[in-house]
């Protein structure tokens, strides 16, 4: 794997970073003391900065299998996906969630600015960790929520080391969903070309594509999902809308559907690269 890329110019989300937006994008929160890794899960500590280390807790079942790095919402953990992991490596699939800065095991506090500069050097992490272990299958990003950001920013800038793209539950616009978070755009002078530019990244990836959204999603609407499906160039996409479900029940209500439909996109992008 290669994470060489074609860089877009870092954006200054100094804006995004001021203390009444970060107290409505980050809820972090951390490991139960009691808990206990699932005996098939490896622990794992990335350093992001000097003596700064974010944590992660990797599902792994077959050298061979597809490899997932998933980066979670604003108020999870990764231990919140132990049992999903173990789902994961039962459908023949490597899952690798990771924290933010002050989430779960992870060191320091989570900003914007941190959260976007600590992508790439995760996604180093992960190729050399992969390498080193013997890990060969290809390598997915799945972003849920505010974790789409962080798959979207690799997706633009890393295209090249990744093979497939799963975002559930992104958004495609900063302002609206702001305002739903309770804050007022306006009065802090911010406008959609300060924000995470979702939109402009997602229309660089031209590989395949799945997105995964609820039909009545009260904090990013469909219309986010619909927006990001159609503003990419990919000619691999398909968008998954799972009928009934809102933003926290996405699992409850379409559980078999979400998860035959991350089968199949795995299954597809792993026959490819073994042709």
């Amino acid at each position: 794997m290669n994470a060489n890329s074609d860089r877009l110019q870092t954006p200054d989300y100094t804006i995004l970073d001021r203390p009444e937006v970060l107290s409505a994008l980050f809820h972090p929160r951390k490991e139960p003391v009691l808990r206990k890794t699932p005996d098939s899960a490896q622990e794992v500590a990335i350093e992001v900065a000097a003596g700064v280390f974010i944590g992660g807790c990797f599902h792994m079942t077959a050298p061979e299998a597809p490899n997932i790095l998933f980066f979670h919402g604003n108020g999870e953990i990764v231990a919140d996906y132990d049992d999903l992991g173990t789902f994961y490596n039962r459908l023949g699939i490597n899952f690798m969630p990771v924290d933010y800065r002050g989430y779960g095991r992870s060191d320091g506090s989570p900003t914007v600015a941190a959260m976007m500069q600590d992508s790439p050097r995760i996604m180093e992490f992960i190729i050399h960790w992969l390498d080193e272990k013997g890990y060969t299958g290809p390598l997915v990003l799945m972003g849920r929520s505010l974790g789409s950001t962080s798959a979207l920013e690799l997706a633009a800038t890393c295209n090249d080391a990744i093979a497939g793209l799963i975002i559930e539950s992104g958004f495609a616009y900063t302002a609206p969903l702001m305002q739903i978070l309770g804050i007022d755009p306006k009065r802090i002078g911010f406008d959609e070309n300060k924000g995470f530019a979702n939109l402009d990244k997602i229309g660089r990836w031209q590989r395949p594509l799945l997105i995964i959204h609820a039909e009545f999603d009260h904090i990013i609407p469909f219309s986010d999902g619909q927006a990001l499906y159609d503003h990419c160039p990919s000619q691999n996409k398909r968008l998954l809308k799972i009928p009934g479900a809102n933003h926290n029940d996405i699992f409850a209500r379409g559980l078999e559907a979400y998860m035959s439909a991350v089968k199949t996109f795995l299954q597809e992008i792993s026959n490819n690269a073994n042709r």
